[in-house]
């Protein structure tokens, strides 16, 4: 048996215009438990409540574990999929252009959880039969609208 969890987490955010109001959404299962998480804020961008999603999922994680992250974001997924992540942070955040990367300060906090836990990013398809990620949608949207 071995002392690490496997953790499935759905993710997702929403964004009222962009920037806008906004919200993001996290499902926690493991081990037959499920915990759902969401929040948001007045003035935000739809890729930054995408990445908060994520990132506030890994961060109510206690301990070291094996995640499968599930998102219909290309945005989050691609960067660690494509490794635009790694050549950000060798480029100093900055991308193929010379300017630097939007949401460096996110991205650098979930670079940090990725070491922390055993992270693979799977890409879903949005807003289709993903009981979880409609889940994730629809507490983000309800998030965004309290602001």
């Amino acid at each position: 048996m071995t002392d690490i969890s496997d953790v499935v987490i759905y993710t997702d955010g929403a964004c009222s215009g962009n920037p806008g109001p906004g919200g993001w959404a996290a499902i926690l299962m493991a081990a037959g438990a499920k915990k759902e998480l969401s929040g948001g804020e007045a003035n935000t961008t739809n890729n930054r409540m995408e990445l908060m999603g994520v990132i506030s999922g890994l961060k109510a994680l206690t301990r070291p574990c094996n995640v499968e992250v599930h998102s219909d974001s290309a945005y989050v997924v691609n960067a660690f999929s494509q490794n635009w992540i790694g050549k950000w942070a060798s480029n100093g955040w900055k991308n193929s252009a010379k300017a630097d990367v939007a949401n460096s300060d996110l991205w650098k906090e979930l670079l940090e959880l990725t070491k922390i836990h055993n992270v693979t990013f799977i890409k879903v398809k949005g807003h289709a039969d993903n009981e979880f990620n409609n889940r994730c949608d629809e507490l983000a949207v309800m998030e965004s609208k309290k602001y």
